[in-house]
């Protein structure tokens, strides 16, 4: 048996085809045809028989297919394609970036010409989406993909029933806004217009001086006062006319500042006077039909009594005229202390701020002499009697002179009308309360306070000067002043049956003054409808012994102060006979006028200016007291 023989069978040295540059578009998936390669290491030995010659044939389509499958993965036609999410790009990708439009089947004129050229290769697979692999078309599915749309999204017709639609909404909008921010407040203005007269004098302007008249606002002649009380005959035979009525019939009223029109309520301690309550504006209020002024045994802001007081300063003024208040005095004849007051006082000081009563109060006068000096003396202390005119021997006045006098400088400061015309604060009580604990009865003090004053404060008290009506109930005031005021007064006694708001008696003042006729210029005080006495200009004529000239009846703008106080100073209080609380019982305040007087209800006349210097000054206080 022969051996098999044994050959040696040389294997290929392995080989690497070189990567297509531009494959032939066959299937990816097929084996491409190509041109054989030369070997690679030399020239092979030849085989002889059929036998190899197949084997060479084999393994040489072996080698082509292999290299074939090389060069479709280096290409990417073979890889990215197996599978069945395999990518295959679109044969008209292969032809380049970008394609055609897909609404455009043929050749635009501006297209270039139409040639044979070499495929070029298909972008190289990937598992991203590959670069430039989009047209230049908008996409179908969205307009807001095209941040550019064209055509019908430009379009325009009057014919489309959305638009008008729109149009209209708009319109009702804009309509609606128009009437109401616009209609509406017209409409309103035009049904709700004021009153004709809305002011007396220049502008109505209530807080200088100027008293407006508004719609249901108080006015300034109450509608509960009757028509009898609309007019009266004068004690000097004139025509008079209300001007101004408060009857206080709406019930809860209160007085805190801005609450009304011409009354406020303060707060405070007045000092001055060396009370012992402090000033609430919860004391007083109106109750059937009456304001209710209320001291209380209450501890308040380190005080142990509580009450109030009523003033129009700078609200509500007169000059010249007639003022009458009812009145039911509180808490008893038989028990002395309270001290209830009904008083005026000019508007260039404010009661209990004795910062605006400093070198004002009260002062009367018109002269540029020695009464308006310090003390009403000169530097050398001249006039002599001035140093002992006083009580008991001691000086006459303690007053820092006449801050608005006569002698004030150009460019100084001062209300005017002009520099060289005499302000001042004059004071004229319709009533201060008191008891006569000699007869156990009550008396009021109705008197007029002026600046400078006479020697011993003694001014004159006697027929033709003044005059007394009924002296079995008047009596001319023993006490007729001190260093801080001169007083001229008398006293009158009241009916017990006038208290604890059991009947109330009507007190009053009538007072005329002219500056061209000062010599005219008078006061008489009423009491339940009947004069009690009368100052006349001669009562506070001039005085040779002081070196002064006359004090005036006042020219001054006129506030109305309603009070209950209680002070030792005025009259010791008999606390084992007082009983707490006390009530001040007030039914009206009126005040007329002269009919024909101009500029006769107002906080700034013309002739006597007060609201610009109020505003310059201010109010504040200071300890300087006042009465």
């Amino acid at each position: 048996m022969s051996r098999p023989s044994r050959r040696q069978v040389n294997q290929p040295t392995p080989q690497y085809a070189a990567v297509l540059q531009s494959p032939p578009r066959g299937h990816p998936y097929g084996y491409q045809q190509q041109q054989p390669h030369p070997d690679v290491g030399g020239t092979r030995r030849a085989l002889s028989s059929s036998a190899n010659s197949n084997n060479r044939n084999s393994r040489q389509q072996v080698q082509r297919s292999q290299n074939a499958v090389v060069s479709g993965v280096a290409t990417g036609d073979i890889g990215a394609g197996y599978g069945p999410y395999s990518y295959h790009p679109e044969e008209a990708h292969r032809s380049g970036v970008y394609n055609g439009s897909r609404f455009r089947a043929n050749p635009s004129v501006t297209d270039p010409p139409t040639r044979e050229k070499a495929p070029t290769p298909a972008p190289p697979t990937t598992t991203t989406v590959p670069q430039y692999m989009w047209d230049k078309d908008q996409d179908l599915d969205d307009a807001l993909h095209n941040p550019d749309p064209r055509g019908e999204y430009y379009s325009f017709s009057l014919i489309s029933a959305r638009g008008w639609i729109n149009v209209g909404a708009v319109l009702v909008l804009i309509t609606g806004l128009l009437a109401l921010f616009l209609g509406y407040p017209l409409l309103w203005h035009y049904t709700h217009l004021p009153s004709p007269i809305v002011g007396f004098n220049a502008g109505g302007i209530n807080g200088t001086g100027q008293i407006p008249i508004f719609e249901n606002f108080p006015l300034l002649v109450d509608n509960d006062t009757p028509d009898s009380a609309l007019t009266r005959i004068g004690w000097d035979g004139n025509l008079y006319d209300l001007v101004f009525s408060d009857e206080f019939n709406t019930d809860g009223r209160t007085f805190y500042p801005g609450d009304d029109p011409y009354w406020e309520a303060l707060d405070f301690h007045y000092w001055p006077t060396g009370d012992i309550e402090w000033y609430d504006p919860s004391a007083i209020t109106t109750q059937g039909g009456k304001l209710v002024i209320t001291m209380s045994e209450k501890s308040s802001h380190g005080l142990n009594f509580e009450s109030g007081m009523l003033a129009s300063w700078n609200k509500m003024c007169f000059t010249t005229g007639y003022i009458e208040v009812s009145i039911s005095m509180p808490g008893s004849p038989s028990a002395p202390g309270l001290w209830p007051g009904a008083w005026t006082l000019g508007n260039l000081g404010r009661a209990g701020y004795g910062a605006t009563t400093q070198g004002t109060w009260p002062y009367s006068y018109d002269a540029c002499d020695l009464g308006t000096f310090p003390n009403q003396t000169t530097t050398d202390d001249q006039p002599a009697a001035a140093l002992t005119g006083g009580e008991g021997g001691s000086p006459l006045s303690f007053l820092p002179g006449q801050k608005l006098s006569a002698c004030t400088c150009p460019g100084s400061d001062h209300p005017g009308p002009a520099v060289n015309v005499g302000r001042g604060v004059p004071e004229i009580d319709i009533i201060e309360t008191t008891i006569d604990t000699d007869r156990m009865q009550g008396e009021v003090s109705q008197s007029f306070q002026v600046a400078p004053f006479d020697i011993g404060y003694n001014w004159i008290d006697t027929p033709p000067a003044s005059t007394v009506y009924n002296p079995n109930i008047t009596r001319v005031n023993s006490y007729k002043g001190n260093q801080l005021q001169e007083t001229a007064s008398h006293l009158t006694y009241i009916d017990d049956r006038f208290y604890a708001g059991n009947e109330y008696a009507t007190y009053g003042f009538e007072y005329w003054s002219d500056r061209n006729n000062r010599e005219d210029g008078y006061i008489t005080w009423f009491y339940d409808g009947q004069p009690t006495w009368t100052a006349t200009a001669a009562s506070v004529g001039p005085n040779t012994e002081a070196r002064i000239s006359r004090r005036l009846i006042s020219e001054e703008p006129m506030y109305v102060i309603l009070n209950l106080g209680m002070s030792p100073s005025f009259q010791q209080p008999d606390f084992q006979n007082l009983r707490f609380p006390a009530s001040m019982y007030i039914d009206y305040v009126r005040i007329y006028q002269r009919r024909g007087v101009e500029n006769g209800l107002t906080c700034n006349p013309p002739n006597m200016p007060t609201s610009d210097y109020i505003a310059r000054c201010g109010t504040s206080t200071s300890s300087i007291p006042i009465a």
